[in-house]
């Protein structure tokens, strides 16, 4: 029996979750905006401890690669990579949008499509198309929101948007008579263990030395605002 430690930072919701192959053992969730770094240790210890697990039981590590924050991926990918290497267990990364749109699959009954949003500022948006048997109809991407968005499946098929990108796009898009929006629901740690237990049976390992999350845009540091 394997036990993956999962990892989710991608935005401002941090998640730890713990599988044993492919079944939840526990759970833990925090949405305290700018705290996964001071979060992340603790939550890690304290959901091991109450499974009574330590880290030495872990058999490898799971990390949401993004797309998501810049700084929450990275705090996330840092702390994967140092328990990886303290451990010498494998690093696996599950795509967040792909993680997503796997919990949603769960209670896709009409086969519609699933399309993952997570808000990248203004009306953009980092998402990707999921149909109801897993496969990617289309790679995760940043998009511009206007009202002719996702129409080439919208005119075909249902389509259900979640995650936190959605909400700006419902006045746009959601008129369409197949868009479905789907409320409150944020990457999720307990989301990736199907997906990440995958990658272990196939040794899709990632190199702890060059892996980088999957930012999508460069990072743009902003100046202090001067002080008068």
């Amino acid at each position: 029996m394997s036990v993956i430690l999962c990892l989710e930072t991608a935005t401002t919701v941090c998640s730890v979750a713990v599988f044993a192959d492919k079944q939840l053992l526990g759970y833990q969730e925090y949405r305290i905006d700018k705290s996964h770094s001071n979060l992340l240790p603790s939550i890690i210890d304290a959901t091991l401890q109450g499974l009574s697990l330590s880290k030495a039981d872990l058999t490898a590590i799971a990390v949401s690669e993004g797309p998501g924050s810049y700084t929450g991926l990275r705090i996330g990918t840092s702390i994967a990579k140092g328990l990886c290497y303290a451990l010498q267990v494998p690093l696996l990364a599950v795509n967040t949008l792909q993680a997503m749109a796997a919990e949603v699959n769960k209670f896709n009954t009409k086969d519609a499509l699933l399309c993952p949003m997570i808000d990248a500022r203004r009306m953009e948006v980092y998402a990707c198309v999921v149909n109801s048997t897993g496969r990617v109809e289309q790679e995760t991407a940043p998009h511009i929101i206007d009202e002719n968005s996702f129409s080439e499946y919208l005119d075909k098929h249902e389509v259900w948007f979640f995650g936190n990108g959605s909400d700006k796009c419902k006045e746009l898009i959601g008129k369409n008579v197949n868009a479905v929006f789907i409320s409150d629901l944020v990457p999720s740690a307990k989301a990736m263990g199907e997906l990440a237990y995958e990658q272990l049976l196939s040794k899709s390992y990632k190199d702890l030395a060059y892996f980088e999350p999957f930012y999508l845009k460069e990072f743009r540091a902003t100046k202090p605002k001067s002080v008068s």
